[in-house]
């Protein structure tokens, strides 16, 4: 009882730490993947869906929204440290309007990528069909605001993106089209290609404040562990390598635009070091498990794996850097937020 008390603690102690700036950003807008999904994949036909227990107990209410996690994903507490809202809607949630998606939304989808084709391969929304659902909300912005107040909000307001995991774990080595097309630089440089040619066009349509996120070390996710298991389930250092030489191509490409766009305040955002740092030491972060997950055995679980049918889910997800095997906690989200809140985003305030 006394260590769950200290575990509730610390984490309390770390949302309220969590920066409370001024509202100069309006509105934060999402693009991206799982990391940033709060449930548009529940009104998409595909399998890779997780609105349905255990996912969201730790959510307000205890109700599973879509998100891949025990509770609130990195983007909701980025929005609550801002002091715009404490969860970002889904787009193609039925139960907001416009008027809820004034403040923020989200067009991710799970399991999507900067490449069509790995979109292809759970049926889920493409990346380029994100950028078209933003259209289709600038406009409703437009009647609902006015389009000179519309459009000021839009060169205020706050664009996110996280993606491009599942475009090497989901597609490049799992299946042989991209990778008998590309070697893996290659490939890395298609895909900051079209990640470039995304933010040239959210700034024709009015964006100003952009952040892109790069990868994580992908190769320590629990799902990778478990395929390296006869090498002791070490973190796969090939995806990890990978994963470090994108996010400096990337780097590479947000200065070009920089240059490129004028008036333009694109960052890039990194969630591999502090990602790292939780895995590495997860102790120091009040963690007691950084290579397995809290749902199911904690190998291989997500999405419909990860059910109330699974007896092995664990009973405290604040011990877990990993909520399934793919998706961090909600406390390790919270971390995540705390970071680029105080790094990243220290330009925006």
């Amino acid at each position: 009882m006394a260590c769950k008390l200290v575990i509730l603690f610390f984490f309390v102690n770390l949302l309220m730490q969590i920066p409370k700036v001024r509202a100069t950003v309006p509105a934060i807008i999402v693009f991206g993947d799982s990391t940033v999904d709060p449930g548009n994949n529940n009104q998409v036909s595909t399998v890779l869906k997780s609105n349905f227990e255990p996912y969201g107990r730790d959510y307000y209410g205890g109700q599973p929204t879509g998100r891949f996690s025990n509770g609130r994903i990195a983007t909701d507490f980025i929005s609550e440290a801002l002091r715009i809202k404490p969860a970002i809607p889904a787009y193609l949630d039925p139960k907001y309007d416009i008027e809820d998606f004034a403040t923020g939304v989200s067009f991710a989808s799970a399991g999507t990528g900067y490449d069509n084709a790995t979109s292809d391969v759970l049926s889920v929304i493409p990346f380029w069909k994100e950028l078209e659902y933003y259209k289709e909300y600038q406009n409703k912005l437009r009647k609902h605001l006015g389009k000179d107040e519309a459009n000021q909000r839009f060169s205020e307001s706050l664009h996110l993106i996280s993606i491009g995991t599942n475009d090497f774990l989901e597609n490049y080595y799992i299946f042989p089209t991209r990778s008998s097309e590309y070697s893996v630089d290659e490939y890395q440089s298609f895909l900051i290609g079209i990640a470039s040619n995304f933010i040239r066009e959210l700034y024709k349509l009015g964006a100003r404040k952009v952040v892109i996120g790069g990868l994580p070390p992908m190769g320590c996710l629990p799902l990778e562990r478990t395929t390296n298991m006869f090498f002791g389930s070490d973190c796969i250092d090939e995806y990890n390598d990978v994963a470090k030489d994108f996010n400096k191509k990337l780097q590479g490409a947000v200065t070009e635009l920089k240059q490129e766009l004028g008036g333009i305040h694109l960052v890039m955002s990194s969630p591999y070091d502090k990602l790292m740092e939780m895995i590495r030491n997860p102790s120091h972060f009040g963690f007691e498990d950084a290579e397995t997950a809290c749902c199911g055995t904690g190998f291989f679980e997500m999405s419909y794996l990860c059910d109330n049918m699974n007896p092995f889910t664990c009973s405290d997800a604040n011990k877990y850097v990993f909520w399934d095997a793919f998706h961090p906690t909600e406390k390790a989200n919270a971390i995540l937020a705390d970071y680029v809140v105080k790094t990243t985003l220290a330009e925006f305030q």
